[in-house]
């Protein structure tokens, strides 16, 4: 447990690892392919995983996306979260914290290459260290 203190604080009690996204999540699509809004409904990675944190894969149904795209309203795509609002414990002690919960769209293979050409907002490092570089490429920032 690591204790944190909160904006009024009171220590509040954490695990190591941040727990943020889950199924019923709805998240923001931060790359081109047209989709906008996505809801988690399934987080990859074994029978037990309830959880998904930054560098995971889930499994999404697109809510809201835009007209003559590549990528359409109720479509099933697996997706990566790349920010989440819950603070993320790097391993020299600091924390990372973003304001929305995100994930861009990937194309299923053995590498999981984004699907769009572009990614919008900053990522964070620990997506390239989980061998996801090309998502990195094509990132404005990297924080």
């Amino acid at each position: 447990m690591i204790l944190i203190v909160a904006h009024i604080g009171l220590p509040i009690f954490a695990p190591l690892k941040s727990i943020m996204i889950q199924p019923r999540t709805i998240v923001k699509v931060a790359d081109n392919t047209g989709a906008k809004v996505a809801r988690v409904f399934k987080v990859l990675g074994g029978s037990r995983k309830r959880y998904a944190g930054l560098g995971d894969i889930v499994v999404v149904s697109i809510q809201t996306a835009e007209p003559r795209k590549s990528v359409k309203k109720k479509e099933v795509h697996y997706a990566l979260v790349v920010r989440q609002k819950n603070a993320y414990r790097r391993k020299d002690g600091s924390y990372i914290r973003f304001d929305d919960n995100a994930v861009i769209i990937l194309v299923k293979g053995k590498t999981w290459e984004p699907k769009g050409t572009r990614v919008f907002g900053p990522i964070p490092r620990e997506i390239g260290e989980k061998g996801f570089q090309s998502v990195i490429s094509l990132a404005p920032e990297v924080l």
